[in-house]
This record gives structure tokens, sequence and C-alpha cells, in this order.
């Protein structure tokens, strides 16, 4: 991901902090062969093995080997420069922040080193990439980058030593994680690759990456790419059979049929990974000229279709059913001037968001910093948008850290009609295909308003070139109505606050569907997270006269399913805990009713019960609004002015269970849908609720329902939590043509965290303001009480 200055309007980006701080030459040769020492301690314990494929128990080299003590840090000569502690940093000989994304320079090396350690001319020709990625450093690096090496440096995230740390001259390199599909094979390959300092994508022609490792992942297929869909919609508009049936339909003209291909799943031994399949849905515009023309209001039913996506030819075809096509529905169009008749409304009035002396937060490359949150961003092909190292600064009680990682690693989407082909509709759209992968530009104006940071994201196309999403996340403040009132009944005076939050942001298409993914921070100390659906129906088509109970009519000869809608989100936490900390626990709190009795004789009490959820099979929880169920996260060790344990609750929106029976063939895929809540211990490789293939996958219960059959212990540990969130659209004839937004989402709120509310000094508003310093007494209430009193 890029951040580019030029991407805000106008320009709030700080002058970076290039002057870097050495140590003093008093100190430089008494430390010189311990940093190095370090230095290969940091990288064996990054290395290869932290890769989450290949190495499942992550090296656990405590920070005191890592950072050993040594004589104190004599004070630096006058002219070099130091931090305003007098700690003294060396010298940032990397550019990038460990969990920066990939650059678009050290993706074309990833992708030329792999190249070049292929064995011969035809495996490398064959390779095509799927995935290359950032490889997570173990925390302990961030902790040290973000101490030492990078603004805003924070020494306070590594344990004190007797007698200082010393600093390796350097950051451990990064390195990248690529997946692999052999075109030639079938094969599914995981790489690891070390990056040096890039600056250009090669020099040469000479690649400057180092091969690390690889391996082959049997019996997996991974996510599909945009290039294989177009072929595949090549192969099928080509095939003599596929055009004969659409002549049937009345179609000739073959640019006027959409061919969607959609991965198989998993329902019979016929969809094993030994081959890479798909089953298109089909459909047909009624205008050939017309670009914008809504295609999925004629969906073409009756024709099955099997593609080997491998050698990109059709293996099965059959034309079963000859199913009329829709007849065009005038309402089908949703662009401008082509809607409810062809007319517009005309009052609508111009609504700007202007924030004259520029926005609240300040952006240093992937970091943010706003009121008294920051973090970092990043973004990946499968799950786009990653939040990293959320941290609240609380006055004397400096950098609080809340969460480690936050991000949206899954979501599912199950339809309810059993017919064909309506039955195969369960995509899997971050491991099938990819949310970062299919995010888009975000338009000024329109995905986002008032003063905005733009960033770019980069990734690898099929082939292994990159390609660039220009201004792909988004960055801006929101007013958010009001963040707290009161008003004296007596005295008549008040006291109101504004609120406003900060939001990050990208959009993905999948097909038919568009979803924002949202992540908003409160100044009362809340982090929302928040979906939204918009996009247009997935449609089938009916029989002159037919109706059916498992969707809803939206126009002549068309109807929409029923399905719903499934998110998950992964969130690393650390509530009050530095890196190498595992102070977290999670209790379970429901709302009860007390008994009648001598307690409660006016039958009115009731009151918050608690119950630690102490493993992981006991961690398996369901949402219940009936008790107001919330999870709470809490540290072990420390406590705010009550005594209680500081925490974050986890507060449940809107939510749903799969309306499918048990023996559902997606649950063999999803079978994490089961359950609202998981809690597991932190493992680098337990990264993706069902696998990191669910594509074709014919394992039962792969990923959290067989991660957490370990049942480890919950009491004390490095918690995630994996929030499964849903949403069961039964469609309505507003829906349609495309769908008005629809939320879900859920809230992280401080729990006891803070010892009052973190609220209550945000300052008034400048129209606040501006009435007390012009004297303008407030108007007396005029009630009956005051005129009593």
């Amino acid at each position: 991901m890029a951040s580019t200055q030029e991407k805000a309007t106008p320009c709030c980006i700080p002058k970076a902090q290039d002057d870097v701080i050495n140590k003093s030459s008093s100190s430089s040769s008494s430390s010189s062969s311990s940093s190095t020492e370090v230095l290969q301690n940091w990288s064996l314990a990054v290395g290869s093995g932290s890769d989450r494929s290949e190495d499942p128990t992550p090296n656990t080299a405590s920070m005191a080997t890592l950072i050993r003590p040594v004589e104190p840090i004599s004070d630096p000569a006058p002219t070099k420069t130091t931090t305003t502690k007098g700690i003294s940093i060396m010298t940032r000989a990397q550019t990038s922040h460990p969990l920066d994304p990939l650059s678009a320079a050290e993706i074309s090396v990833a992708v030329a080193t792999v190249r070049a350690a292929g064995a011969t001319p035809e495996v490398r020709d064959s390779m095509r990439f799927i995935e290359v990625v950032l490889l997570e450093p173990h925390k302990h690096v961030v902790a040290l980058a973000d101490a030492y090496f990078f603004p805003p440096f924070q020494p306070s995230l590594l344990p004190r030593t007797k007698g200082g740390p010393v600093i390796p001259s350097k950051l451990p390199p990064r390195q990248a994680r690529l997946v692999v599909y052999n075109k030639r094979s079938n094969e599914t390959s995981i790489w690891i690759v070390e990056l040096s300092e890039v600056h250009a994508a090669t020099r040469g022609g000479h690649h400057r990456g180092k091969f690390i490792s690889s391996k082959v992942v049997p019996n997996v297929q991974p996510p599909m790419d945009a290039v294989e869909y177009a072929e595949c919609e090549a192969v099928v508009k080509d095939f003599p059979p596929f055009r004969e049936a659409m002549k049937r339909r009345g179609i000739e003209d073959m640019d006027l049929v959409m061919v969607d291909p959609w991965c198989v799943g998993y329902h019979s031994n016929a969809d094993a990974p030994s081959r890479r399949l798909a089953k298109p849905l089909i459909f047909c515009r009624t205008e050939s000229d017309c670009p914008m023309e809504n295609g999925y209001a004629r969906p073409v039913e009756g024709i099955h279709v099997l593609v080997d996506m491998q050698n990109m030819v059709v293996l099965e075809f059959e034309d079963r059913k000859l199913v009329p096509l829709p007849p065009a529905d005038p309402l089908r169009n949703y662009t401008a001037g082509e809607t409810r008749g062809g007319v517009d409304r005309s009052d609508v009035k111009p609504l700007q968001i202007i924030q004259p002396e520029g926005p609240s937060f300040r952006v240093n490359g992937n970091f943010i910093e706003w009121q008294k949150w920051n973090f970092r961003i990043g973004f990946t092909p499968r799950e786009g948008l990653v939040i990293y190292s959320v941290a609240y600064v609380d006055g004397n009680r400096g950098r609080r850290p809340i969460a480690h990682r936050l991000s949206f690693v899954e979501m599912v989407v199950p339809y309810g009609d059993p017919n064909d082909p309506h039955y195969r509709k369960n995509a899997f759209d971050a491991g099938e295909d990819g949310l970062g992968k299919n995010a888009h530009s975000l338009k000024k104006g329109c995905d986002c308003l008032g003063y905005i940071k733009c960033f770019d994201a980069h990734f690898t196309n099929f082939t292994g070139g990159v390609e660039t999403i220009e201004n792909c996340v988004c960055l801006h403040e929101e007013d958010h109505g009001i963040l707290w009132k009161h008003q004296d009944w007596r005295t008549g005076l008040a006291e109101v606050r504004r609120s406003r939050r900060l939001t990050v942001s990208f959009i993905c298409t999948v097909a038919n569907y568009e979803y924002g993914f949202f992540w908003h921070f409160y100044q009362d100390g809340k982090i929302e997270a928040e979906v939204k659906l918009t996009g247009i129906l997935s449609l089938g088509a009916l029989q002159p006269g037919e109706t059916r109970k498992y969707g809803t009519t939206i126009a002549p000869g068309l109807y929409a399913p029923v399905h719903q809608h499934f998110f998950v989100a992964r969130m690393d936490m650390a509530v009050d805990c530095k890196p190498g900390e595992t102070f977290n626990q999670v209790v379970e709190v429901n709302l009860k009713v007390e008994e009648p009795g001598k307690d409660n004789v006016h039958n009115n009490a009731f009151y918050a019960e608690e119950e630690l959820l102490r493993s992981e099979l006991q961690a398996m929880r369901d949402c219940n609004p009936l008790t107001a169920r919330h999870w709470i996260i809490r540290n072990t060790r420390n406590v705010n002015r009550t005594g209680q344990l500081t925490g974050f609750k986890l507060v449940p929106g809107s939510n749903c269970l799969p309306l499918a029976g048990s023996e559902a063939k997606f649950l063999r895929r999803a079978a994490f849908l089961k359950h609202n809540l998981w809690v597991t211990p932190y493992a680098p490789e337990e990264m993706y609720p069902g696998g990191e293939f669910p594509n074709q996958n014919p394992r039962v219960g792969e990923g959290l329902a067989t991660w957490v059959k370990q049942n480890r212990s919950l009491e004390e540990a490095d918690i995630v939590l994996w929030y499964v969130f849903g949403v069961t659209h039964v469609p309505r004839l507003e829906d349609w043509p495309v769908m008005p937004v629809e939320r879900i989402g859920f809230m992280l709120m401080p729990h006891g965290f803070f010892n009052c509310s973190p609220a209550v000094d945000v300052p008034p508003s400048t129209s606040d303001l501006e009435l007390k310093d012009n004297d303008i007494p407030p108007k007396p209430i005029q009630s009956g009480m005051m005129a009593k009193l």
C-alpha cells in the first residue's frame, strides 16, 4: 500500500522525520559486537520458522535474549541528535516499517526470485501468482521497530532491563509469502522470500531477493483470479453447444451474454480439488451498446456448464430445461436519468463538509494519529484493510495497547433455494476470490466526504505483474451527532459536545454485490466494525405463472432467492498488554432476573452475572439478546481506580445463525458459522476460520472447528477473538434494481478501561464558543416548575 501525499486534499501530511539519530561514538565500539549478536537473534526469531504454513510453533525467544542488558549508554556528543529523553537511537536503515504492506518494488522482487528458483523453464513458465503478501514478523520485532526505529519512538513498549538495552543497527529483513499455482501440474505451493532494502524493482534484470523455502500443499485449490474468470467467459461463449442453446432462447449476439464463473464449492467427490473447476451463471443484456445496462436483470436458466479452469475447456454441458428469458424490465437500470421513468430528483441541494483548518488526524506513512488514538494501516489481497497496533494515549498512563491486529478474514453467502443452480451458491468471497483484490478506487464526494486521505494498494496479477488500485483505502473524519449533553433544569445552563469519529474504509465488488468495510474510532474510546451491503440481487428466472416460496418475485419472470451474508472478524487483542505479555482473558456477561423472595420483594431486581471462559471448547458461544449477552476482554494484571480489572467489551449488533440443516454441504467448509463467537490463544498459522484454502475443500471442519479441539487454556493468554455476524436477506421489491445500503456490525467498548468518561475533555464546538465570547445569555426555561421556584 502506498501512502501518497497528493491523495490528501489539501495536503495535511507532516514532513516525515527523515533525520536519524546515531549512537554516540563513546558507546559504539563497546557494543557493536553485542548489537550484531542481537540482530542475529532477531533474525533467528523471524526467519523461515515464522512461516505460518510451515512451522505452527513460533520461535518464542524472550525479549531478554533479544535485547541484552549492557553497560549504560553514555550521553551523546553535543553535535549528535538524540531523543528528548536522552535515549540514543540507531541509524534507521529501513524505510519500510515491519508491518507496511509490500511495495510494488518488493512484489516484483519476490516474484522474480521465485521464478528464478524454478527448477526448469517449463515450471517457471507455468507459474501463476495467486498472492504475494508480507510475511508478518514476530510481535517483538514490531515492538522494537516502534520503540527505536520509527516515529513516534516509544521505548516504553520494551521491558526495562538493568543497564539499558542494546539496540541493533537495523531490523531483520522483510519477508514475502507467495501462493503460487502451477498451471501445468495443478499444484499449489507456498514460497518464502527474504527481501533486501528495495528501492527499484530490478537493476540490470537481476532480482535482489533471497529464496528461503518452498513447499507444495497437497489436495487444495487456491483462490480464483480475474484473469481466469475472463478466460472462462470467452471459452463458454465460443463453445458451439452453448451458442446453440442461446440461439434457442433467441440470442445470437454473444456480446449480450454475461458469463459469471462461480467456484463449485464441495458437494461430492466430483468437486474434489484434483481438478480446478467452475460452474458459471449465465445472464443476458438487451442492448450491446449500453455498458451500464443491468445485465443481471435477465438470468438464463436451464443451462448446466462445468469448466476445467486449469486447461480452460468445457467438461460438461447440458441444456436441461428451456426457460424463456424474462422480459426486459423497464425498472432494471440505475444510472442517472434512467430510473423510475427517467426523471431524477431535482430538489437535492449541495451538502459540503468543510474543515478550514485541515483535519485533526496526522499521517506518517501508514501510521495514523487522531485525537488520542494511534494505529497502522495495512492491506492484503485476501482480507483487504488490516488495522495494526491499536492503542489509546491515556494521560499520565501513556500509550495503552488495545489490539495487535484487526481484520475481516472471511465471508460466506449461502442461498436458501434448493433448486438448481441456486443451491450451489455459497460463495466464500474472501477465501475463493479475495476481498482486497476485488477492491476498487474510491470517489471523493461519493464514497467519502470531507477532507480525505487516500492510500493506494499494490498486489500481483495472475502472471506475476504488479497492479495498483489507486485511492483504495479512505481515511477521513465524520460528524456523528451529539457526543454527550446535560442541561441543569434549575439554572437552564447546558453543556453539549458534538461527536466525531475517524473512519478507515474500503469497498469491494464481488460479481453482483458490493461490500463496504469500515472501522470507526470514537472520542469516547469505542471502536466500531461495520459492513455496508449494496449492489444487485442475484436473480433467477421463472416460467410463466410460476412462483417459488424460496424467494421474492421482483418483476415479471424474475425472482430473488432468500440468502444470508456472514462475516468473520478476527481480532488479535492486546488489552493493556505490551508485546510478549499474555495477560488477557474473556468473560461472558448475561443479565439475570432475580428470583422472587426476600431479595426481590418488589419483583423488579436483575443483575449482571459473569462467567470466565476458561478453555476453547467452553468459549464457543452464541449471541442472546434476551440476556443482553456480551463479552469482556480483561487484563488480569491491570486495575482501574475502583480495583476492577481493566477491559474492553464486545457488544453484538443484530445477528443470526445459518438457516440450514446440520448436514448442509456448505457447512462442511464453513463449520465456523455454527457459533457467533470463538476464542483461541494466538498462533501465527491460525489466520483463516475455514483454513487457508476453502476452494473445493473436501476436509470437514477445517480451521476453527478443528483448532479448538485442542481445548487450550484461555485463563491468561494472548487472546484472539473470532466474531461471526450475519444478516438474513429476504429480498424486497425496494431492493431492486440496486439495493440500498444495509448495515451490520458490532462494537468494541471500554469497560473499566478508563477511570471516567474519556470524552469529558472534548471541547465545545466553535459555535458554542462564539456564543460565550459574545456574552449572549442562555434563554431562560419557561416551565411550570421554574415558575414555582
